[in-house]
This record gives C-alpha cells, sequence and structure tokens, in this order.
C-alpha cells in the first residue's frame, strides 16, 4: 500500500528580490534552522485532456530531496491535500497503486507526462523548544515547461506544517505577506504552469451549479419559484459527487468510505424510483442494473466490515477470518472500480446532471408537487408494513419493508430544503423504521455467518463459542423485530 499523510501547507508568490524576513520568534517557534538547498526535479502525469488537473490532483515522479518518489495529492480541504506516495520505480509507468486511486478521473485514459519542473529549493526548519519540527519553510526558483505549456520561471515560498499548529500557519502567512509575499495565486506549480489549459469539468461545475440555484432559492425566500426537476437534479448532484468523493477513499480503505459510497449509490436508485414522474424513463431505467451492481460491489465489502465491528470482542478465530474475507472482499471490489462497466457508469451519471431526463412533472412547482411525491412513497412503506403479518414469509415482507423505508426516507431527504420541517419528520419516521428493521436484519446475517462457521469449524470449543453468540445474535434479532409495531405507533406519517 501507497505511504500517505495529510499535507497542510499555503504558498506564496514571490518576487525575485524578495528576502525571506526571521522567522523565530512565531507562535511555538523557538530556533529555525539553517538553510539547507536541495534541486528538485519533477515529471506531472495527467490524461491528455488535464482531467487530474480539472479536479484539483496532482500525480508527479521527482527526484532530489528528502522525500524521492511518486507522489499523488487530492483536495482535502481548506489548504489540506492528502498526499499519497510511492517508491521512484520506472520514469514513465505510473504505480498501479496510485493510477487506481485516480480512476474516477482517468477513466481509462492513459496517464502520460504533460509538464517538467526544476526546482532550486531553500529550506528553513522550524523547530520548537523540544528539538521537533513544527513546519518547513520552502523558498523555491521553479521553471516550468512542457509540450504544450511554454517555459516559465518563478519564485514562491511554500509553509507546510510538520507538527506545528495552525495558528502557527496563519503567523508565518502574515510575516511573509508583510515582507513582500502575495497569496499565491494557484494551489499547485502544475496549476500555475499550465493555466487558461487546465479547464474545469463541465460535470463537476453542472453539479455545483444545480446545487447552487436550490441553496440560493430557499436561502432567500424564492423556493415557491423553484421546479421539482431542479429539487430533483441538485439531489442526484449531491450524490453523484459523494460517489466521487469516496472512490478513493474506499479503495484507501478509510473508515466509513465504502458505506457512504454506498448510500450514495443507494439514494440515487431509490430517487430515480421513487421521482419516475419527474424523469425521462428511457434514460433513467438503464441506470437501476448498473446502480444495483455497484452497490452489490460496495455490499459484499460493507456486509464484512459490519460484522467484523459487530464481533470485535468475538474470539480471535472468529475475528481473523472475517479480516481474511474482508481483506479479499476489497481486492474483488478494487477489481471491479477498474472495470469499464464501472467508468461507463460513471460517464453516464455525469450525463444525467449535464443534460437531465426531465419529465412531465419536472415543471410543476417543487412546493405542490413534492408532498404528492413524498406521500405516494411513505404510502408503499405502509403497504408493505401492512403486508408483514398476512406473508407467507414473515422476513421477506420485513426486508421489502426496510427497502420501501429507506426509498421514503430519501424521497423525503430530497424535499427538506423545500418543505422544511414537515419533510425533516418524515425523513426521521422512515429512518426509524429503517433501523428497527435493518437492527433485524444485521442479526440474521450474523447468525447466518455464524451458521456457516460453526460447520467448518472441526474445534469443539470453537463450535461451542459459536453457539453462544448465535443465541446472542438470536435474541437481539428477535427484540428488534417485537419492537417494530411500537415504533410505527410512534410514527406520525407525512402531514404537509
Amino acid at each position: 500500500m501507497a505511504e500517505r499523510h495529510l499535507e497542510v501547507e499555503q504558498k506564496y508568490d514571490a518576487a525575485a528580490d524578495f528576502v525571506l524576513p526571521e522567522l523565530d520568534g512565531l507562535p511555538g517557534v523557538a530556533a529555525a534552522g539553517e538553510p539547507e538547498v536541495q534541486e528538485l526535479h519533477a515529471s506531472y502525469f495527467d490524461t491528455a485532456d488535464l482531467r487530474l488537473a480539472a479536479h484539483g490532483v496532482t500525480l508527479r515522479r521527482r527526484r532530489g530531496g528528502t522525500d524521492a518518489g511518486w507522489h499523488l495529492k487530492m483536495p482535502a480541504g481548506p489548504d489540506s491535500k492528502q498526499e499519497m506516495r510511492a517508491p521512484l520505480g520506472r520514469p514513465l509507468v505510473v504505480p498501479a497503486r496510485l493510477a487506481g486511486l485516480v480512476a474516477a478521473y482517468t477513466r481509462g485514459a492513459e496517464l502520460r507526462p504533460v509538464a517538467t519542473l526544476e526546482t532550486r529549493r531553500t529550506v528553513v526548519r522550524l523547530r520548537a523548544a523540544d528539538g521537533s519540527e513544527l513546519a518547513e519553510v520552502a523558498d523555491d526558483l521553479v521553471t516550468g515547461s512542457g509540450p504544450d505549456a511554454e517555459t516559465e520561471r518563478w519564485r514562491e515560498i511554500e509553509v507546510e506544517l510538520k507538527g506545528g499548529p495552525p495558528e502557527l500557519l496563519k503567523a508565518a502567512g502574515k510575516r511573509l505577506r508583510k515582507g513582500g509575499a502575495k497569496k499565491g495565486k494557484s494551489s499547485s506549480k502544475l496549476g500555475r504552469l499550465l493555466g487558461e489549459a487546465v479547464v474545469p469539468s463541465k460535470a463537476a461545475a453542472a453539479r455545483a451549479a444545480a446545487r447552487s440555484r436550490i441553496a440560493e432559492a430557499t436561502s432567500n425566500g424564492k423556493g415557491p419559484g423553484i421546479t421539482t426537476g431542479e429539487v430533483v437534479v441538485a439531489y442526484l448532484a449531491e450524490q453523484v459527487e459523494a460517489i466521487a468523493e469516496y472512490d478513493p477513499k474506499a479503495r484507501l480503505e478509510e473508515e466509513d468510505a465504502v458505506h457512504k459510497m454506498r448510500v450514495a449509490v443507494r439514494r440515487l436508485r431509490s430517487v430515480l424510483r421513487s421521482y419516475r414522474p419527474v424523469l425521462d424513463a428511457e434514460r433513467t431505467v438503464p441506470l437501476g442494473p448498473e446502480l444495483r451492481w455497484l452497490a452489490a460491489v460496495l455490499g459484499e465489502v460493507r456486509d464484512l466490515e459490519v460484522l467484523r465491528m459487530r464481533f470485535a470482542d468475538a474470539p480471535a478465530f472468529l475475528v481473523e477470518d472475517l479480516e481474511k474475507r474482508e481483506r479479499t472482499a476489497y481486492r474483488r471490489m478494487n477489481a471491479s472500480l477498474r472495470e469499464p462497466r464501472y467508468f461507463a457508469l460513471l460517464d453516464e451519471l455525469d450525463r444525467l446532471i449535464l443534460d437531465p431526463p426531465l419529465a412531465g412533472a419536472a415543471d410543476r412547482k417543487a412546493r405542490k408537487e413534492l408532498p404528492l411525491l413524498v406521500t405516494r412513497a411513505w404510502d408503499r412503506m405502509a403497504k408493505d408494513y401492512a403486508s408483514i403479518k398476512s406473508a407467507d414469509d414473515p422476513d421477506v415482507a420485513r426486508h421489502e419493508t426496510r427497502k420501501a423505508a429507506k426509498r421514503a426516507r430519501y424521497a423525503a431527504e430530497l424535499a427538506v430544503p423545500v418543505l422544511g420541517v414537515a419533510a425533516k419528520r418524515v425523513v426521521k419516521d422512515a429512518k426509524r423504521i429503517q433501523e428497527v428493521l435493518g437492527g433485524y436484519q444485521d442479526g440474521v446475517i450474523a447468525m447466518e455467518h455464524l451458521a456457516t462457521a460453526a460447520k467448518r469449524t472441526k474445534v469443539p470449543a470453537e463450535a461451542f463459542t459459536l453457539g453462544v453468540l448465535y443465541g446472542q445474535e438470536q435474541c437481539e434479532a428477535e427484540a428488534a423485530r417485537d419492537h417494530l409495531s411500537t415504533t410505527w405507533s410512534q410514527t406520525l406519517g407525512p402531514s404537509f
């Protein structure tokens, strides 16, 4: 796995005659080290149409300095980037691990050199009284060139936190500006070199515009003028954005990333179904099987993740088996996320926002149409709930009710910006039903896993332990099942 860390830094543009000011006396800084000079050579990689740069992502192979190797930097918040590193390897072969992390952007397109940067770096390390490094100030003289970029030379100052507090970053910046430096115009050297060649992603811009329209209209009291189609597209845009955001995090096995990516997929599926009167079925129906496939890919990992957390205090033999199966599931997931099928789905999701497939009800006023659609989703859940008592297989009916509860929840969630408190109440009620049924379903899955494990073991002590755990899960599942009617009686349902 590639080495990774969170990079927190600020960049400043400086003139050729800029003099680096004294840096001691900053918050927590006891001493500024002697300047260290480094010669750096970096080759930057991207697709022919600069897809990584368009999303604020940089991928480079750098020689020289203390961290020679491949560096992948992805936005992680204000002044922050998640940086992944890999050994130098071969000059023109991007490490597979790093290439996989940007696959949601490249979607099969070749990564090739797009620019070269030569940097003469003078580093000053800021240290605390105990000698620990708080920050690094790098004074860079840069020469950049590329196949489609003219050679350019400039000077910039980087201040990167190493172990110091955010106040140090702010104080260092203030001192640099006082000395004549200016806040950097670009967040990366590559971005500065390529300039206008980097065209912002149309899909990302469309998603941002859809969300902005709803936020602006609801904040200034113009909510009544919003159409149902606008609200639906804005919600879909949020979910498409979430898939892109959590894709690399899921590949890195970050905490809860697979779960959040899977929830975004489920929200998309649910809304495409609940809001059929608003969307053209000819384009949305084919997305159903593909989203279901992606949810299943993520679901294998998520189900094992839930089991592992559920049995965190169980005997080692059970935990180790779950961890092994989870690692295997992650490998299968990563293989699936490299398939053309996945990239084609991402393309279609972008198109969903760029060119929304709106149908008849899309032009209707959201304040009038949304209550009808949310109520319809709730009524379907109520019908499924009522069928549990007479069902030939109550467990199947409970499972269908749980799925319907999710659809009702997401249908109401979409309407919150327009319908406010009334929609929030529906979200809360549907979520309570979903969680009770989810508790029962989790218990059933856990029992199935324990039963399978018991059949495999030949050690009596292990079999006994599995039996005890099975009994505990059965009691918890039955308690959740029996609590369903009480929870249902406490729900109010839609009241628009």
